[in-house]
């Protein structure tokens, strides 16, 4: 009976043991998941800030920076002003004399669908 205790007493601490390494696998792998995700996080935000630079350096080659572009309009705006006055101011008299002229020299005459009706 005593071998038949002890004999159980061992199958009880084998048990136990197993239950113990069961559950140092189960921490190890969990373990092991929590690493990789986080690896795998971190490989995923290193990528994106690859492609979100590479984006950004196509981005600056092709379409030049917001600076660039704005600087390049307001220089080309302040030209086309230059010229408009240059050219209003060649211009202005001879507009002038045209709008007066158009004013003072009215010609009197019938309008041709009147002349129409009166012939008919």
């Amino acid at each position: 009976m005593a071998s038949q205790t002890q004999g159980i007493q061992q199958l009880l601490a084998a048990e136990k043991r197993a239950d113990e390494k069961v559950n140092q696998a189960r921490k190890r792998k969990a373990l092991k998941l929590k690493k990789a995700k986080e690896e795998a996080q971190a490989e995923v935000l290193r990528f994106r800030e690859e492609r979100e630079r590479q984006f950004k350096e196509y981005e600056k080659q092709h379409m030049g920076s917001k600076e660039t572009n704005a600087a390049l309009i307001e220089e080309t705006t302040v030209i086309k002003i230059e010229e408009m006055k240059h050219t209003v101011a060649a211009n202005k008299s001879k507009v002038i004399d045209y709008l007066i002229s158009q004013a003072f020299n009215v010609e009197a005459k019938v309008h041709q669908n009147f002349i129409v009706a009166v012939n008919k």
